[in-house]
């Protein structure tokens, strides 16, 4: 069930589809078109406990000849599978005993029956001896948990292939785990391990069973801007010759990082707004829409603000080509949760910034560790002198 090289793996593409048909963001036209597809999908692919509870939530309407037919072709298969099962068992090598127990794993993923999936991946997992194989099978398991978001089967799993790595491994499969687990650190609000994660499988890139390679990058820039410094942003993102080769076939997503790292704010927020669909409507972000909205709008501001020690709030109203209402708004918020070191001098309409004196503080810390390394060594030399 692994895509080919350059193909997502069908049962993610269904569930983009599904995630799509239940937001009421898309056109009715678009869910239409989903509809059909996933109707489709379903169809062809024989899945009956999905197409059950679809079915159930009122997403595809009911068919009951379909449902029989479905149920009706699954037996059959499923009956010459452990046929083929039993005779591997029989009179074939241990090989070929693991493609079977393996084939009946692959068949359940692919009618969608989880519970089952899991239960026989496991059973054919006992009949794996090679550490390789055994990581096919983990992974067959992630793409499982990602397809309904099972966080808690996911990080197990996760646990699990990088104590499989340590019994040994091949780099190609290392290097996919990395993607998996950065997926699973953006769906999960880990941004910063995510950026990491994705910077370090740019160039081996090979899990187009997740998402193409597209996809890939606009994560990578998307988590890269709200986790690395502007030095980094540079030399990891920017510069980047990996991402220099696709980033102009994403909209909006070239002009939203340069114009960051240029410092052209209006045009960075032209191109923010341009991409705030895209990021609401992907399967991992839209539960963290908000958050990286804030976020994103944190580095800016705060980037902008580094440059003057006070600037008029029209000022900068103007460099984001926004009113000063809307920043005088903006700001407000920002700096009552704490993510902007700066005042406001509403008379003045002045914007003073008040950055923390990092010297000063690593001073204080010094300072701090000094007098408890002192307090222990005290302690010490009293029990000694005892």
């Amino acid at each position: 069930m692994e895509g080919e090289e350059g193909s997502q793996q069908p049962q993610l593409v269904l569930a983009d589809k599904l995630f799509l048909l239940r937001q009421p963001d898309v056109q009715d036209i678009d869910k239409v078109r989903y509809k059909e597809d996933v109707f489709n999908h379903v169809k062809e692919n024989d899945m009956v406990p999905l197409y059950e509870t679809l079915v159930a939530d009122s997403v595809l309407d009911m068919d009951r000849a379909l449902l029989d037919s479905m149920r009706a072709k699954t037996e059959e298969e499923l009956n010459k599978i452990d046929e083929k099962i039993a005779d591997a068992e029989e009179n074939l090598g241990e090989s070929e005993v693991r493609e079977a127990h393996l084939a009946k794993s692959l068949f359940f993923i692919r009618i969608g029956d989880k519970e089952k999936a899991l239960e026989h991946l496991k059973i054919t997992e006992t009949k794996t001896v090679a550490v390789g194989q055994k990581m096919d099978l983990v992974f067959y398991t992630l793409q499982l948990g990602f397809f309904d978001m099972d966080f808690d089967l996911i990080s197990k799993s996760i646990d699990k292939a990088k104590s499989l790595f340590e019994e040994g491994g091949d780099w190609e499969r290392k290097n996919r785990l990395k993607v998996y687990e950065g997926l699973y650190c953006m769906s999960t609000r880990n941004f910063k391990k995510a950026a990491k994660l994705f910077l370090d499988s740019i160039s081996t890139f090979t899990t187009y069973e997740l998402f193409p390679y597209d996809t890939f990058i606009f994560y990578t820039v998307l988590t890269s801007i709200i986790s690395l410094d502007r030095v980094s942003l540079k030399q990891k993102v920017v510069d980047a010759p990996e991402i220099l080769t696709v980033i102009g076939k994403i909209p909006f997503l070239s002009e939203f990082l340069n114009s960051l790292y240029d410092c052209q704010y209006k045009s960075f927020f032209s191109a923010f707004a341009g991409l705030t669909e895209q990021i609401k409507l992907d399967r991992y972000l839209h539960p963290h829409f908000r958050y990286y909205m804030r976020e994103v709008r944190t580095v800016v501001y705060s980037q902008f603000l580094e440059s003057y020690k006070s600037v008029t709030i029209e000022a900068m109203a103007k460099a984001f080509g926004v009113t000063v209402d809307f920043i005088d708004l903006e700001l407000s918020r920002f700096i009552a949760a704490g993510k902007l070191h700066c005042k406001i001098d509403k008379v003045a309409g002045v914007l003073e910034t008040n950055r923390p004196d990092a010297k000063n503080a690593l001073y204080q810390a010094t300072i701090k560790q000094g007098d408890f390394l002192l307090n222990r060594i005290q302690k010490l030399s009293r029990v000694i002198d005892l």
